[in-house]
This record gives structure tokens, C-alpha cells and sequence, in this order.
């Protein structure tokens, strides 16, 4: 077995990362795990590891907390060029776990690590976005979805707000400071070259199913099949949307008349005015923005 690097968060999970991590090591040591590992001391520090780990030739990284530490970790194997050679393992620590839920990864550390041992890949999609932040145009790679509008703005109240006290708690409470404010807005969408123009809540380009702490936002999504699962949230009025959000956790919400669902390889979204835009639950800048698709571009441990 090669040596791995851990990459841990150790704020993932509202600190609990830091609590559990001592027990992670431990258990890694019994298992026999060749490991060597750094621990991140702030947002941005674990794309810097990851790019040094392909620089050092590692074939194996572990990203120790939640999705926004495998957003980061993913960001630095591909502008390292090491996306399609190094494989990624997970040991899920965070507060959402909504990648981990997709691949089904969503289990206790120490099944976790005994996968190691034994690594199987798998090769799968990633999604990259092109948006506007300060002023400039920047480039980012996500792993589970992006979006604009809603979701973003719900994101940007989570982490600002409530997420310390934990997933479920802290996403709802995001979303129901969001609705007393937030407005739909009109868009236009170019969806693989076909243009639309709409008014919507929210548009969001799904590569796995889960998102939001659980709920099922795009229920057939694959993270293989070389396309994005395109949600359009349309023109909902406040109370519309208050009573669909049980339907997004179960995974109904696609027959609502005003929920569409594309599959399409690249999308451009451009608002009239400027949109929050989030990528795997961390807050990137604004729309409008352009997806695309990069098929097979990761390989995780499952």
C-alpha cells in the first residue's frame, strides 16, 4: 500500500474534526495504513496541500472533514494536474456530508479507513465554474453542485449565521432568514447552446444527488454519466416555496409545474442583476457564470 496523505480540517463539523481526529489516527496506526498527515490552519490551506502532495508524487490523498475540505482538496489536484493520476479517499467529518451521501460514503470513520486498505476507484465527473468576484473573472472546480441565486444566498446566511449549530439546524434557519428577503430574479440561460429567459429562485447544476444538508435536490443525478442534472426552481412566491421544501428532502419536488430538470454537458447563466453563487456549499462570488462538465476527471476510494 502506497503512502497516503491525510489532509485534515480540523474546524470541519463545527470542530468536532479536531475531537475525533486523535481516535482517526489511532485506529490508521492498528490498520497497518502507511499515512503522513498535515492539518489545515485556514480557508484556502487545503488546496495548497493538495497541489504539494502531487508535487511530492503521493498517489493517494484523504480528505478528513466535510465537503467544503474536499471542494479545496479537488481544487488543488487539478491546477496541480494531479486530478485524473491521484486517487482521493474520504473520511466524511463536516456538517453536511452531501458528496459522501452521493458516492455512499456516508458511514462511520473506522469503516472508513478499513477501505483503505483494500482501495477501490472510481472514476468520476467534476464540474468547473467561471464567475465573477471583486471584479475579476475566477475559475473553480466543484465536486457535488453549483448554483446561483436561492441557494447561494441560503449558503451565504448558513455559514455566516448558524453553522455551528450543525447541518440540518443550521440549513433551515439559513433558509428561513433567506425567504424574508430574498427576491426571484430574471435570468437568461444558455443550456448546451439552447437559450431561455426566465424568472427563477434558483438554478442549480448538480453533479451528485444530495445537497443542503440532505435534501435530495436532484434524485437520478450520476456522477458518471458525463452531465450536470440542471435544477430550475422557477417564479415561486415565498409561501409556495416554504411548503416544498419537505418535498426537496424527499426527492418529490420534480413534479412541482414550477421545478425543471435539464441534463446538459455546459450551462452560462447570465441575471439581469448580480446572483450569489455557491459551489459544493462554500460562497464563490456572483453570476453570471459559466458550468461545464469535465467527465471522469476524479478518482475516489469507494
Amino acid at each position: 500500500m502506497p503512502v497516503t496523505r491525510f489532509i485534515v480540517n480540523p474546524a470541519a463539523g463545527a470542530g468536532g474534526t479536531a475531537r475525533k481526529w486523535p481516535n482517526i489516527m489511532a485506529l490508521l496506526k492498528s490498520l497497518g495504513v502507511r499515512f503522513e498527515h498535515q492539518i489545515t490552519e485556514a480557508p484556502g490551506h487545503a488546496t495548497e496541500l493538495a497541489r504539494d502532495a502531487v508535487k511530492q508524487g503521493y498517489e493517494q490523498v484523504v480528505s478528513v472533514g466535510g465537503d467544503g475540505t474536499i471542494n479545496e482538496i479537488v481544487n488543488g489536484l487539478y491546477s496541480a494536474g494531479g486530478n485524473g493520476q491521484i486517487a482521493l479517499g474520504i473520511i466524511g467529518t463536516g456538517t453536511g456530508g452531501d458528496y459522501s451521501r452521493t458516492i455512499g460514503l456516508r458511514c462511520p470513520y473506522p469503516e472508513l479507513c478499513q477501505k483503505l486498505l483494500e482501495p477501490h476507484r472510481l472514476k468520476v465527473d467534476l464540474g468547473i465554474v467561471e464567475y465573477r468576484n471583486n471584479g475579476s473573472t475566477q475559475q473553480r472546480v466543484f465536486a457535488n453542485f453549483a448554483g446561483a441565486g436561492f441557494d447561494a444566498e441560503i449558503v451565504r446566511r448558513t455559514s455566516q449565521q448558524f453553522k455551528s449549530l450543525g447541518s440540518m439546524a443550521s440549513y433551515l434557519l439559513g433558509t428561513f432568514s433567506t425567504l424574508v428577503s430574498f427576491r426571484n430574479e430574471k435570468v437568461s440561460l444558455e443550456i448546451d447552446g439552447v437559450l431561455y429567459a426566465q424568472k427563477v429562485c434558483t438554478v442549480i447544476m448538480n453533479n451528485g444527488k444530495y445537497g443542503g444538508g440532505g435534501m435530495l435536490t436532484a434524485p437520478d443525478a450520476d456522477l458518471t454519466d458525463g452531465l450536470f442534472d440542471v435544477l430550475i426552481v422557477g417564479d415561486l412566491d415565498k409561501l409556495d416555496l416554504l411548503r416544498s421544501l419537505p418535498r426537496i428532502y424527499k426527492g418529490t419536488h420534480l413534479t412541482h409545474p414550477k421545478v425543471t430538470l435539464k441534463r446538459a454537458k455546459e450551462v452560462v447563466l447570465r441575471p439581469f442583476r448580480s446572483l450569489p453563487l455557491q459551489a459544493d456549499g462554500e460562497l464563490l462570488g456572483e453570476a453570471p457564470a459559466k458550468f461545464r462538465i469535465l467527465p471522469a476527471a476524479l478518482n475516489v476510494i469507494v
